[in-house]
């Protein structure tokens, strides 16, 4: 690890918002190389609940964080920390890896349709589950069996195994609500497009990070980029935090 003059982005601190089908541990190597920057890193527990409900719980975490903050998020995680930045004082920056970053009244699904489809929908698998006060909910998550060339297919097979067998499904709202104003209008972003994602198109990523204004990177990688391409995650994230400085 770096000194204390030598730190990257001195005063910042590094949120990290997992997406649907994952958890923080999906960021274990990104963390690794940004500890080891100098970096202070903090992967939250995404609840998958639903947009505004994820939004509100991110943005209470990171209003708590003292000192300016980095709000990172990989695919639906983008949509949250889009909703999110803009509820707390602190954030000074967005960066979406392989991620959704919506308009407002805008829904992942309504994104989702502009594009062609990927190998995503036919995969989901949809069930109820009982909620607070015992309504019942639908959540969504990815067939074990098709999860690895969904998600991961580039991650080596037992791993890709492992994130089938612990993926954490997503409420059906988390896709269907319409998104508020977004913080990229008015914060900094950076965008990384893994280029043979099967799960969020290509061309949506390149329109979205278009669309917000961010600075563009690009890497070879599955939806899953930030266990296959650790080191391009992290470039991303560096790229930001020194710019933030």
């Amino acid at each position: 690890m770096t000194n204390g003059s030598e730190r990257t982005g001195e005063g910042l601190t590094v949120v990290l918002v997992h997406g649907a089908f994952a958890d923080a541990s999906s960021w274990a190597a990104v963390v690794a190389q940004l500890l080891a920057a100098g970096l202070d890193v903090r992967a939250v527990a995404n609840p998958l609940r639903g947009l505004t409900a994820d939004a509100r719980y991110v943005a209470d975490l990171a209003s708590d964080v003292p000192g300016r903050v980095l709000l990172v998020g990989h695919s639906y995680g983008g949509a949250v920390i889009t909703n999110a930045a803009g509820q707390i004082g602190n954030a000074v920056g967005l960066a979406f890896i392989t991620a959704f970053a919506p308009e407002q009244g805008e829904s992942l699904t309504a994104i989702v349709e502009q594009f062609p489809a990927t190998l995503m929908g036919p995969a989901l698998r949809r069930r109820m589950v009982r909620a607070e006060h015992g309504d019942r909910v639908a959540e969504l998550s990815i067939d074990r069996s098709q999860f690895p060339v969904v998600f991961a297919a580039d991650v080596a097979a037992s791993t890709a195994a492992v994130m089938a067998a612990s993926q954490r499904p997503i409420a059906l709202p988390g896709f269907t609500e319409a998104s508020g104003e977004p913080a990229w209008r008015a914060l900094p972003s950076w965008y990384l497009v893994a280029t043979d994602d099967q799960a969020i198109h290509v061309d949506a990523q390149r329109h979205m990070a278009r669309r917000a204004g961010s600075h563009l990177a690009e890497t070879a990688g599955s939806h899953a980029v930030m266990v296959s391409q650790p080191t391009a995650v992290a470039d991303v994230i560096l790229t930001a935090a020194r710019t933030l400085q």
